[in-house]
């Protein structure tokens, strides 16, 4: 018979465990809780961790935090959920500090200085291919004069009147939604 307290540890070094080897976000994490809670400590069988995985999938947040707290709450209540979660950051909350630290003390160094000058042009290049890429795909799905208009119409929004730019967005998501279901109507009308 496992005591209350051995629960706690499992749970801890699981959830620690997860959150340190888990790197590359929560798709990457869920082997790793599902071999700890269906396979080393016997938490859950497969069929009731895919529903667990299901549900996670489907409520916002990060996954492999639903899945923890879960977990946790599952085994030991809220005070299990609150350990899980917390053991499951901590060791990313630690990284961040540590990798924040070291830009704080480096950001001084001359050699920092001319790495980032030396990326500085290169992200530039970057960020015009991909202006660029969009612009094409404007161009063809829009036209010339509807791309330039709506390019024309995000700049003055954005530079002249300056409308934040989460607004701007909705708006174009808004419009997007319009453009796309008038041509959708009339694909239909067209092949019938």
């Amino acid at each position: 018979m496992k005591s209350i307290h051995n629960d706690y540890v499992e749970l801890t070094v699981a959830m620690f465990r997860t959150g340190i080897l888990g790197y590359g976000g929560g798709p990457s994490v869920i082997p790793l809780i599902r071999h700890d809670a269906v396979t080393r400590y016997n938490w859950l069988n497969d069929d009731e961790f895919g529903d667990t995985l299901a549900i996670a999938n489907a409520l916002p947040g990060p996954i492999a935090t639903k899945m923890a707290a879960y977990l946790g709450y599952k085994l030991l209540g809220v005070r299990g959920a609150i350990l899980s979660v917390l053991a499951h950051i901590l060791p990313s909350c630690i990284a961040m500090i540590a990798l924040l630290s070291a830009v704080n003390y480096l950001s001084g160094s001359k050699v920092v200085a001319g790495m980032i000058a030396g990326v500085s042009p290169v992200i530039a290049v970057m960020l015009g291919m991909m202006a660029y890429e969009f612009a094409q795909k404007a161009y063809k799905g829009l036209g010339k004069i509807m791309g330039i208009s709506l390019f024309l119409l995000a700049l003055l929004l954005l530079e002249v009147l300056h409308v934040h730019p989460a607004i701007v967005i909705l708006l174009y998501l808004a419009y997007g939604t319009v453009h796309y279901r008038i041509l959708a109507k009339k694909n239909q009308g067209g092949t019938s």
